[in-house]
């Protein structure tokens, strides 16, 4: 009898690969370098970039929060300005005092800590009153609706002189939780025998809340309710076919997306120092919009990196204006430092939607796909196996 041959897979089964854990393991380590990083910074970095640091974590709380309700459902608004507004102005005059020279304003001089979390569910209280209007209309129509937000603040934030100090407005009360002053030295804080000061303590606010922010987005997204606003954005008929329901998702995201605003808007308060009409125009708005364009829609990290870079730009311009070339001093005539900052974010709006649509986003998707291509382990071919059984001799 002839030897029996059989071709048969291999029977090990196949175990998790290289390709499979390194980038899980990749991710968790450069994580964890980069809030390691973020916590060192104020050891080694000018106050400046303290200062710009803190701005850049309102910015991206505001971007996260647009980004939930235009990248996410689908949902154009144009009135993030006045959400924010809402949310400085309720800080302002909860946490300060009657006074003032040439426009007397009222205050309740409560706790800063409860009045940040009264801004917050004031802009929230906002949103969930206009989310009646969202969930009717869409598109460019529900963009021209919000932009009538943005004219109402202007209109109570120069009218309103009582509360928001009128064209001049009034300055922020400092942040402070239980007698420790994030605004001041006041107590002394020492660590290893570094002073931790003004621009360290709201530095370390800013990450504190920005971190809070970017988790819930992400485990939002995650979960049910996130896959039933992503699946709004690809075809509200489909969504209602599969059980959602439009109206009340559309009016919650629009709920939770003003609460980011509120919260934006008083680190914005508590970044430049006082709120005037003028910072909270439709300007605001559009930077905003141009923010999750650049790091690319429906993203929460590509909105934080989009933030930072169209809310540090013209900060980094002013600081430096006397060694960029082309910049001139503000009044004298040629391009200022925010004017600069305007035309290269706009330039890199215009290169990402012609070039890279997904934003920042997008293209870090990319570059990760063709890592893990080029990374990837082919699976060992099956071999044969051959019979153990001796072979026998045929007979003469």
């Amino acid at each position: 009898m002839s030897e029996v041959v059989t071709s048969t897979p291999s029977s090990t089964a196949a175990g998790p690969t290289r390709a499979s854990w390194r980038p899980r393991v990749l991710r968790v380590v450069v994580t964890v370098a980069v809030i390691v990083v973020l916590l060192l910074l104020p050891l080694y970095i000018d106050e400046f970039w303290l200062r710009t640091g803190f701005a850049v974590c309102a910015a991206v709380i505001g971007a996260i929060g647009l980004n939930l309700l235009v990248g996410t459902t689908g949902q154009l608004s144009l009135g993030h300005a006045f959400f924010l507004a809402v949310g400085a102005v309720t800080y302002v005059y909860v946490s300060g005092e009657e006074g003032g020279t040439a426009t007397k304003v009222s205050g309740l001089g409560w706790p800063p800590l409860l009045a940040m979390v009264l801004g917050v569910l004031m802009a929230g209280l906002c949103g969930l009153l206009f989310s009646p209007i969202a969930a009717r209309l869409r598109g460019i129509y529900l963009g021209v609706a919000s932009l009538g937000l943005v004219f109402i603040g202007q209109h109570l934030l120069n009218t309103w002189t009582s509360v928001t100090g009128g064209f001049n407005g009034r300055v922020t009360p400092e942040f402070s939780i239980l007698g420790f002053h994030f605004a001041s030295d006041n107590p002394e804080f020492v660590v290893l025998d570094v002073p931790y000061g003004a621009a360290e303590r709201l530095w370390y606010l800013g990450l504190i809340l920005a971190g809070v922010s970017i988790w819930f987005a992400l485990n939002l997204l995650r979960s049910r309710p996130g896959r039933a606003l992503q699946t709004l954005r690809d075809s509200e008929v489909a969504a209602a076919v599969m059980g959602v329901n439009v109206q009340g998702y559309k009016a919650r995201i629009f709920l939770v997306s003003s609460m980011y605003g509120g919260l934006a808007g008083v680190l914005y308060a508590l970044s430049i120092g006082a709120v005037a009409p003028e910072s909270f125009s439709l300007l605001l708005s559009v930077q905003f919009l141009a923010m999750i364009v650049l790091g690319g829609l429906g993203s929460v990290w590509g909105a934080a990196v989009g933030a930072a870079f169209v809310s540090a730009l013209p900060l980094v311009f002013q600081e430096y204006a006397d060694s960029l070339p082309y910049i001139a001093e503000p009044g004298s005539p040629g391009i200022v430092a925010s004017q600069a900052a305007a035309f290269l974010y706009g330039l890199a709006i215009v290169l990402v939607v012609l070039f890279e649509p997904e934003g920042l986003a997008g293209l870090t998707r990319q570059v990760r796909q063709k890592l893990r291509r080029n990374h990837a382990v082919p699976d060992a071919p099956a071999r044969p196996s051959v019979s153990s059984q001796p072979q026998e001799e045929s007979n003469p």
